[in-house]
């Protein structure tokens, strides 16, 4: 990895799959020799991990380079990894002379020059040893990649096709951990094994996991890979928490997005689920303004979401991204008119969510205690949704069971 220095900061940015990453590069750092600072302006070594999904996220990712690159020590170094260093690379050092390396995700990121040409060393992050967990949770990350060809995705160009890790290095890792909930991740969760024989399956890992752990969730589940098998499964664990990647559910729109599925199937599955676990919860995203969306396809949506009821949803602008099958479509949304979607989306779901949270009143929930007076029952994924505020007396990382006594915007008051 070269020279190392004493202190190092890790700034992460995008989804939970980006954490894991971060806490991956935390362990090489740590066996370098490093330790981790207490405020960026403390480091030796920044390193920001960046997000490219959309062009609010590269716009993040570039604000937050420049501003730890103005506040960072005399003599610190700076590096910039992640998605927007995979996906632009070269492009990405030429626009930012602050940085002193840009590395993609099979480069130490202790190197000091700017990419060049030639070949590159491979560090294959997923199977990276990680610190203990900080927190009675973690995310473990158990593939690489997506073999989807969504239209509005370029994950796959900069991310490669899928890889599994073994079942044995999950597992290993989540011994590692030492933590009471583990929240599997991936790009594409539920296609988990397919990719290394017949004896790959999430539902088998699934189990595996829970057999360790208090609590097992997972996030990021395509639609048309939630069998009964599956939803048995999660409902096994104790936490019946879906985690939906519905995207739209105009089966025409869906369709030009390169995607499975349309409302009343989605809403025959929820039904379904809330069948065999009334207590289910249930998330998912949408996207706004996609090339072609019409206001019967808007219509629809709100309808949707009146009938299913989600307890928590979020809603994003469509974004191009240079490369992707939707780059070329016709039938741009105006901006305006996606914006207007936008708040109309956003309002009812903020009126269903409080009416969720508002039914729980009375109600006796268990719950995992994360630090001193917060906890999450299993309809709260960590840093996603919601919290439970629970009596400071309660032991952090364990089991509890708590009485809802009051509602604080999306939070809950129990005792």
């Amino acid at each position: 990895m070269g020279d190392v220095s004493d202190r190092y900061w890790i700034e992460t940015l995008g989804c939970p799959k980006n954490q894991v990453d971060s806490d991956k590069l935390a362990g090489t750092l740590q066996a370098d020799g490093m330790a981790a600072a207490g405020r960026p302006d403390e480091a030796d070594l920044v390193v920001v991990n960046t997000c490219a999904f959309i062009e609010a996220a590269r716009e993040e990712s570039v604000e937050t380079v420049l501003a730890l690159a103005e506040a960072r020590r005399p003599g610190a170094r700076i590096v910039v990894t992640g998605c927007m260093a995979e996906r632009y690379g070269d492009e990405l050092a030429e626009a930012l002379p602050e940085v002193d390396r840009v590395a993609g995700f099979g480069v130490p990121v202790t190197m000091r020059q700017k990419p060049g040409p030639g070949p590159v060393p491979v560090l294959d992050l997923l199977n990276l040893p990680r610190p203990k967990a900080s927190a009675p949770w973690a995310y473990v990350k158990v593939a690489e990649g997506c073999d989807r060809a969504c239209g509005f995705c370029a994950i796959p160009s900069f991310r490669g096709p899928q890889r599994s890790r073994s079942v044995d290095a999950i597992l290993a890792e989540v011994d590692q951990l030492e933590v009471a909930e583990v929240v599997l991740v991936a790009q594409d969760l539920a296609s988990y094994g397919r990719d290394i024989g017949a004896r790959g399956s999430i539902v088998p890992l699934v189990e595996a996991v829970d057999r360790r752990v208090d609590r097992t969730r997972l996030l990021y589940l395509y639609p048309s890979d939630l069998d009964d098998r599956l939803v048995d499964a999660i409902c096994a664990t104790g936490v019946p928490y879906f985690d939906l990647s519905l995207q739209h559910v105009s089966r025409p729109l869906l369709r030009r997005m390169r995607r499975w599925g349309d409302g009343e199937r989605f809403m025959r599955r929820i039904a379904g689920i809330r069948r065999r676990q009334a207590d289910a919860a249930f998330r998912s995203s949408f996207i706004v303004g996609y090339p072609g969306e019409t206001e019967d396809d808007h219509d629809l949506l709100l309808r949707f979401l009146e009938e299913a009821r989600l307890d928590w949803a979020g809603f994003f602008a469509y974004s191009p991204e240079e490369g992707t099958y939707a780059a070329g479509l016709d039938g741009a949304v105006d901006p305006s008119l996606v914006a207007e979607r936008l708040r109309e989306l956003s309002e009812l779901q903020e009126t269903i969510t409080d009416d969720c949270r508002a039914a729980l009143v009375g109600e006796r929930l268990e719950v995992l205690v994360d630090e001193p007076g917060i906890g999450r029952s299993h309809r709260e994924a960590p840093e996603i949704d919601g919290i439970v505020n629970v009596p400071a007396s309660l032991a952090v990382g364990r089991l509890a069971t708590v009485t809802v006594a009051g509602v604080a915007g999306i939070d809950l008051d129990a005792a």
